[in-house]
């Protein structure tokens, strides 16, 4: 199985977006808690479909025309996680939730700490909505790429 990937400037800083099989498996700001560092055997294409249309729709949403992705995904990781990460597909825009609202989700509600480890290993960042997820207080909590970004994406969804 081949890694595609691609690179793109956003508001935020750089942002690598990683595919395999036609499907999106990363989007991650490099340097990040659990980064996928690049690969020697890693192949660029900016001409990937899926990673050209994962560009332009990012693009979309920073430039506020875009609420939702229409991407195909395959995040590599645990059947928790994956679990985790299709509840965290449910949090609108605009919207946040809880680590304790996703443990019930998953009908895991005791599995607090676990989700939010699943949440913090999320390879799709932005696409797949963990900076979503707030503490049950209405902090703003861990988020991989830092909580100044966090911030900065609540505010551009004008999250309550």
């Amino acid at each position: 199985m081949t890694t595609l990937y691609a690179e793109m400037t956003s508001p935020l800083g750089k942002l690598m977006l990683t595919a395999e099989n036609g499907s999106l498996t990363g989007v991650h700001f490099p340097g990040q808690k659990h980064d996928r560092p690049r690969q020697p055997d890693w192949q660029r294409a900016d001409d990937s479909p899926v990673l050209a249309k994962a560009r332009t729709q990012l693009a979309e949403y920073f430039e506020g025309r875009r609420k939702a992705f229409d991407l195909p995904l395959d995040p590599h990781g645990t059947p928790f996680q994956k679990a985790v990460w299709r509840a965290l597909l449910a949090v609108p825009f605009g919207a946040t939730s809880t680590y304790g609202t996703i443990a019930a989700a998953i009908r895991k509600p005791s599995a607090v700490r676990a989700v939010g480890a699943a949440i913090g290993a999320n390879p799709i960042g932005i696409v797949v909505p963990c900076h979503r997820v707030i503490g049950r207080d209405g902090s703003l909590t861990g988020y991989a790429g830092g909580l100044d970004r966090k911030a900065k994406l609540l505010a551009l969804e004008h999250a309550r």
